[in-house]
């Protein structure tokens, strides 16, 4: 998956990036019971939309792609946006070696996970807990897990049984929806409090 993504970015073709943060963001930075901002992990953050929108709404943002054009371009927009987010080129699957700390009050995930291959999946999840206070909120989307539904990406896709299954000692899904993003594939969100 790795090679699609750089040689997307190397074309220009990125229909995942809308440069508009969702509602479902939006609802927990501005809505009516919106989270104190404190630490915010955005990981596969792309061109770098939602941290820069975090960090304008107070949030100390840590940004990760494993993408390096992906990485400069959150760089240079943020720096645009007079946002100063922190970036970093690396795996998602190895935020330890990454060395982003710890207390995460929030974790965003617009579309990684689900491209994330089974077998790393686990160590996501380990990095994700580790990283994150107790209290912590993870808002995910991904691709459904759904034999009818094709995606154009192939086999990528996840379920709440299986975000139960790799998080579940450590997190419950409190909220699961349907949504159409990014570019209208069938998807869902869902959203997950840390023990």
């Amino acid at each position: 998956m790795s090679i699609f993504y750089k040689a997307m970015y190397l074309l220009g073709l990125k229909p995942w990036d809308t440069g508009v943060s969702p509602p479902e963001l939006k609802e927990l930075v501005e809505g009516p019971n919106a989270l104190t901002p404190t630490r915010a992990l955005d990981l596969g953050c792309g061109t770098g939309t939602n941290s820069i929108y975090m960090a304008q709404h107070g949030w100390d943002v840590v940004g990760i792609d494993f993408v390096p054009k992906a990485v400069a371009a959150a760089k240079s927009k943020a720096a645009a946006a007079g946002a100063s987010p922190t970036f970093i080129n690396g795996d998602v699957t190895k935020l330890g070696e990454l060395r982003v700390g710890r207390g995460f009050g929030l974790v965003f995930d617009l579309g990684c996970y689900h491209s994330i291959p089974d077998g790393r999946r686990d160590a996501y999840a380990r990095g994700v807990t580790e990283a994150t206070a107790s209290g912590a909120i993870f808002l995910v989307w991904g691709f459904y897990a759904n034999r009818t539904s094709r995606n154009p990406l192939g086999n990528i896709k996840m379920s709440r049984e299986e975000l139960e299954r790799r998080f579940g000692k450590d997190w419950e899904v409190t909220r699961e929806w349907g949504g159409e993003e990014p570019g209208k594939f069938p998807g869902g969100w869902y959203q997950l409090h840390r023990r």
